[in-house]
């Protein structure tokens, strides 16, 4: 109780929570930019939190995250712009939502469920930090294996379009994640003698050209405006967002849970979350043939997984010091540094400094409440912009994201490269998310194949025999067959 006190007494300090609304502006600034993510916020800060405190440092850092994480909804559902990688999952149920008129029904839900579900995940991470840390260290490179299968399989159900053209978009991601070095021969792959692709295809230039790029080309290419300019004002955006509750409070439910688990798991995070909540939406929607036509349900659910994530990520980082995705990874080395080493005996040598975080957590999420109403209501005098003004500074944006990712004009290359490829995909009919899904799962994929294949000595029955990848293994194979079942019973129905 007294270290409880003494946190409330940290957090509740001036200057501590001027850093904090500070943090808060500065992350929504950040998430709001396609190509400057989140991580990209946490690492900005970083070099400011070596003069502060530990509490003020890890503030910061809570803060501008979540407030990123949220705010790239903002130019996903207006410009069809993703402005983090973990709104690229609904990006386009988004964007449809707001050609059908219903942009501040979209935005409402966006930020209502985001506060909801971030606030779930920091329920989970005071209560359950334990319990699912010691659960995801138990996972070995069998149980990601599956994982990154059954993360892989969710590619045909995030398409609403025809499945054999998701799966081949599905399949020219992976193609594309195979470019760099082996991971077991340290041999190059598809460079070409190109020093930059030894690193591989960075991902953030890669969704930025692929949707934002893209985007723009269609735009250019039609000579109309249409899918940039959506509308030209935002108007109530909490105007039906009860309705919205009592309909899906299920999947919020599910998408919030889930997104903490995943969250918890070591190198998954926001992103995959995202795109899991969203496909398990599909799943078990009572109106699945409405998603992708702008249908609210997905966006409920995915939206809470992504920020429920946030929360779930800390949780190993703080118990056992694994990072639970590149965020995190950033925080564990904030730790080190001010001297709260992660582990299990950071609860006992300083507990008033984590039950500081775990108050700044939901003081971060109930910030995002005004100011993301706020930032909403900023965002629409974009759409007044003309388009001559509008699209040269979307595209100035995705340029300074993409060279600030790799620090050279190789990430401006691969922005512009994918942005053709990206157009040319969805001009014949190939949806682009399942490229962007094959492309962040590939080497999680490859990778945990190749060490599992090494600790069992080729012998493909070892994938099967630990009890959580036996586990996964069958779901994968279930949710593969289901989807396989379910074409095959539409082509009968059809023939």
């Amino acid at each position: 109780m007294a270290a409880l006190q003494s946190a409330f007494g940290l957090v509740f300090d001036s200057y501590v929570l001027m850093v904090i609304g500070l943090s808060a502006v500065f992350g929504i600034f950040v998430g709001a930019i396609p190509g400057l993510t989140a991580t990209m916020a946490t690492a900005l800060l970083v070099p400011i939190t070596f003069f502060m405190p530990p509490v003020p440092a890890l503030g910061a850092i809570v803060t501008a995250t979540a407030m990123a994480i949220f705010a790239g909804d903002i130019p996903g559902a207006m410009l069809r712009m993703p402005g983090t990688p973990a709104s690229a999952a609904y990006v386009d149920e988004s964007y449809a939502m707001a050609k059908r008129g219903q942009l501040e029904l979209n935005l409402g839900a966006n930020l209502v469920f985001s506060v909801a579900g971030g606030l779930i995940g920091v329920a989970f991470l005071i209560v359950a930090a334990p319990l699912l840390a010691e659960a995801a260290i138990n996972f070995s490179s069998f149980e990601y294996f599956w994982l990154a299968c059954l993360g892989l399989s969710c590619a045909t159900m995030i398409s609403s379009g025809n499945r054999t053209m998701a799966l081949l978009s599905m399949l020219i991601g992976l193609a594309v994640g195979c470019i760099g070095i082996d991971p077991v021969a340290g041999h190059p792959r598809y460079t070409f003698g190109s020093v930059d692709l030894m690193s591989g295809v960075s991902f953030i230039p890669t969704m930025i050209g692929a949707f934002a790029i893209s985007e723009l080309l269609r735009n250019a290419s039609s000579g109309d405006g249409a899918g940039v300019l959506v509308q030209e004002k935002v108007g109530a955006l909490f105007k039906g967002i009860g309705e919205v509750a009592r309909k899906y409070w299920r999947g919020f439910l599910r998408g919030s849970v889930v997104g903490t688990a995943i969250g918890a798991l070591p190198g998954a995070g926001a992103d995959i979350a995202a795109w899991v909540s969203y496909a398990m939406a599909k799943r078990f929607s009572k109106e699945p043939e409405k998603f992708g036509t702008g249908h609210v349900e997905g966006v409920v659910e995915s939206t809470a997984a992504n920020n429920s994530a946030l929360g779930g990520a800390w949780i190993p980082a703080l118990v056992f010091g694994i990072p639970g995705d590149s965020i995190t990874a950033i925080v564990i080395g904030v730790l080190y540094m001010k001297g709260m080493n992660p582990g299990p005996t950071v609860f006992l040598q300083n507990p008033q400094f984590i039950y500081a975080v775990f108050i700044i957590f939901v003081l971060a999420n109930l910030l995002m409440l005004p100011l993301g109403w706020a930032a909403m209501k900023a965002a629409g005098k974009l759409l007044r912009a003309p388009r001559t003004l509008l699209l040269p500074v979307i595209l100035l944006f995705c340029i300074v994201g993409s060279f600030a990712i790799t620090n050279s004009p190789y990430g401006i290359l691969l922005m512009l490269t994918f942005g053709i490829i990206g157009w040319l995909m969805e001009e014949n009919g190939i949806p682009v998310a399942p490229l962007v899904l094959g492309l962040v799962l590939g080497e999680m994929l490859e990778q945990n194949f190749m060490a599992s294949m090494i600790k069992a000595d080729g012998n493909f029955a070892m994938f099967f025999s630990r009890p959580i990848a036996g586990t996964l293994a069958v779901v994968t194979i279930v949710v593969v067959g289901w989807t396989f079942v379910a074409a095959m019973r539409r082509r009968s129905g059809r023939a």
